[in-house]
């Protein structure tokens, strides 16, 4: 009778761990593949401007899918708060930057476009190299009466394959399927921004 009770207790601690393991995939399969490095905000005449580098590759799946003519969209997304000891922090402000990633076929060059903005490549990886690094990125004007130069926020960022922007068969395909998921975890930071050389000087 002893025997069998062990024998029972060590199946259910087998299946306990087996259970802790299938919780535990989904956030193993989903993990983030886009590396946010080296953040940081500097003053322009314009206002504040978001840099940060990105590490990341395209699977082979995307790399098929943009040499076929599918455009792929990449979003960066930018927030501030302000900690307050009485509530929650106080969103100031959000940001979304858009890059469309595509390949032309009649001229051979892939085309990496933000806004207004178009650059040509003759290589994928050259476009790439671009898109992985974030430079003069307007996020907080100069007449944002909420943001107070000197002060300390806490800033965060991220940048994503946008899966929603895909066409349709290709957003089926991309349900639960790794290869194309393609995302970064938000990089959080505390910043004091900078005061302009005037202030500095009173």
């Amino acid at each position: 009778m002893a025997s069998i009770t062990a024998c029972s207790k060590s199946v259910l601690e087998r299946l306990r761990g087996l259970l802790l393991l299938l919780a535990f995939l989904p956030a193993l399969a989903w993990a983030a593949e886009i590396e946010v490095r080296n953040p940081g905000l500097t003053l322009t005449d314009e206002g504040y401007a978001l840099s940060a580098d990105f590490r990341f590759e395209l699977s082979p799946s995307l790399e098929e899918a943009v040499n076929r003519g599918v455009v792929l969209y990449f979003v960066a997304d930018f927030e501030l708060t302000r900690e307050r000891w009485y509530w929650l922090d106080e969103k100031l402000l959000s940001r979304s930057l858009t890059y469309r990633l595509s390949y032309h076929a009649l001229t051979r060059q892939y085309r990496l476009s933000t806004g207004g903005l178009h650059q040509s490549f003759d290589s994928l990886g050259e476009a790439l190299a671009v898109l992985r690094r974030l430079r003069n990125w307007l996020v907080i004007p100069r007449d944002d009466a909420r943001i107070v130069a000197g002060g300390s926020y806490q800033a965060a960022m991220r940048l994503q394959l946008d899966v929603r922007q895909l066409p349709r068969p290709f957003q089926i395909s991309a349900l639960g399927n790794k290869d194309w998921t393609l995302t970064s975890d938000w990089k959080s930071w505390v910043t004091q921004l900078p005061l302009s050389p005037a202030a500095e000087d009173k």
